[in-house]
């Protein structure tokens, strides 16, 4: 490496790049998988499905502005890991980090599955494509997409910026024309919004399983607690991106909804494995194959993207002493590439053996946990150290809602719904003490080990990272709070 280098992550995001990361997290995967997994756990009540988009938004307000807290009075990358380890200590924060490891992975894998879903179909435009070649294209995509992050913040940036605009236009190009349609009044477009919540209501389970597929499409409104050490002046630029950035998305998810249910009946949504497709198919037919190739470009970005702030968990935790130090090094692009590494490899793995429906059950679920903990650990800041100055803190009745949501996603499900999958997560939350007993409570260490990471950072060619410093500062000034 260049000595004169220094090697270290940067502050490159401001306000509009700021919104743009967000933006570009919610509008994922979600918007354009969710309304299938909505309407039939909502048993096909439109009323009640467009009720579900509204107040998964108001549950994604609420957690964002309390991980706003986080990334605010701590303002570094990975501060809402940082901010759990400070509230309830060394094995708590590893269980987060454990479940995290995987779950980032998971999320990446169906996002991939997805950009290989859309991808991919045009070519057989009478069928389904087959299984393997989704999942062939899906890993192609998916190490495609580690290598672009391991070449540095730059190469996400201007990505982020084109995928930002380009998935505006499809999605407002969407919205656009299902409401030009509506407005026309024709009888076929308007009948499933005159009588909207006729037909039957779901369960409590199956109404938890909804928002569950909601929420999805809604999650990453957080994401900035995982990138706040790369946030230029993060006290001012974290408030003024989730006020521009959430309720922009909002309006915009609402409005898809109506436009696909302007177009399509809700077994046609159900029956759909690229909605996107079908809606265009029946509105635009020149354009059937324009669509899910924008569409492809502008979720392969967000996989990069997603790949990217992910890594950031893994990177904070090397130098918190819960991963292996070899973790916290990064390449001569201030890239940590041995975190992208393991997501890529991890996140191949999840492609081969899982389907997309399961990861957001399955990894939604488990985020329940840890919103509940973060509202926790908010309030217990609150009353234990109210003489801490801070420069930014949420509401008091925000973290109450926040926790109060999450906690009946929690319980629900496993009270009026029991499910051995749900069991299974739950072992595999705590199957971390396994490792955290003997590796960090113990500090067992061994030779080959050491020996190997020396091994793996010349081949890798990576390094610890340099300490500017107002990175110095930040630290200190974390560890006075």
């Amino acid at each position: 490496m260049d000595k004169e280098k220094k090697i270290q992550l940067r502050r490159v995001f401001g306000y509009y790049r700021g919104t743009s990361f967000i933006i570009i997290n919610i509008i994922g995967a979600g918007i354009f998988v969710a309304p299938k997994g909505v309407l039939k756990y909502c048993s096909m009540n439109v009323g009640l499905a467009l009720c579900v988009w509204a107040g998964c938004a108001v549950l994604s307000i609420t957690t964002t502005l309390c991980y706003a807290e986080m990334g605010i009075n701590f303002p570094c990358s990975g501060s809402n890991y940082y901010f759990i380890k400070r509230c309830f200590g060394s094995l708590i924060a590893f269980l987060y980090l454990w479940t995290s490891v995987f779950r980032g992975p998971g999320i990446i894998a169906g996002q991939a599955l997805l950009l290989a879903e859309y991808g991919i179909q045009p070519f057989y435009p009478s069928c389904s494509a087959p299984k393997l070649s989704k999942k062939c294209l899906a890993l192609a995509m998916l190490w495609i997409v580690g290598i672009l992050t391991s070449r540095g913040v730059k190469q996400v940036t201007w990505l982020q910026i084109a995928s930002t605009v380009l998935k505006m236009s499809i999605l407002g190009f969407i919205s656009l024309s299902g409401v030009v349609l509506l407005v026309k009044g024709r009888e076929e477009n308007v009948d499933r919004f005159q009588n909207a919540f006729d037909g039957e209501f779901p369960d409590a389970s199956q109404f938890i399983e909804a928002v569950f597929q909601g929420y999805f499409a809604y999650s990453g409104a957080g994401c900035f607690t995982l990138i706040a050490g790369e946030l230029k002046t993060p006290r001012k630029t974290i408030p003024r991106i989730t006020f521009t950035a959430v309720p922009l998305v909002t309006i915009l998810y609402l409005l898809v909804n109506v436009s696909l249910l302007t177009v399509l009946t809700p077994k046609e949504i159900i029956s759909s494995d690229a909605v996107a497709i079908t809606w265009t198919d029946r509105v635009f037919p020149s354009l059937a194959w324009v669509i899910p190739f924008a569409i492809s470009a502008s979720l392969f970005s967000n996989l990069l993207i997603n790949v990217f702030e992910s890594a950031r968990v893994t990177y904070i935790a090397g130098q918190q002493g819960h991963l292996p130090l070899l973790f916290h090094t990064l390449n001569s692009y201030s890239s940590p590439f041995v975190s992208v590494l393991l997501l890529v490899s991890m996140g191949s793995l999840a492609v081969v053996l899982t389907n997309l429906i399961d990861l957001i059950n399955y990894f939604f679920f488990l985020s329940s946990f840890w919103y509940i903990l973060s509202a926790i650990g908010i309030l217990k800041r609150r009353f234990q150290e109210p003489d801490v100055p801070s420069p930014y803190k949420v509401s008091l009745p925000i973290p109450l809602i926040a926790m109060a949501i999450s906690l009946c996603l929690v319980l629900i499900p496993l009270v009026k719904s029991p499910s051995w999958s749900y069991v299974y997560v739950l072992l595999f939350v705590f199957s971390g003490l396994l490792v955290y007993i003997p590796l960090i409570h113990f500090k067992l260490r061994f030779v080959w080990f050491e020996k190997m990471t020396c091994y793996l950072q010349l081949l890798f060619n990576v390094c610890l990272p340099d300490v500017s410093n107002e990175q110095m500062s930040e630290v200190q000034t974390v560890k006075k709070k």
